[in-house]
């Protein structure tokens, strides 16, 4: 079974690179993945196996 998570990803008008990869990157060292990245509302979906 797979489950999902939503995060807002707040944006600024300098470094949104950077903080963008340190949010993906901290969620896939809790076995997270990027499902979709919502371009114009900043959201991030990710998904995981449940049974992990």
């Amino acid at each position: 079974m797979i489950e999902y998570k939503v995060v807002n990803w707040k944006q600024g008008l300098t470094g949104n690179n950077k903080r963008l990869e340190d949010t993906l990157n901290q969620h896939a060292q809790s076995g997270w993945k990027a499902f979709h990245i919502a371009e114009h509302t900043a959201r991030i979906v990710f998904e995981r196996d449940k049974n992990r």
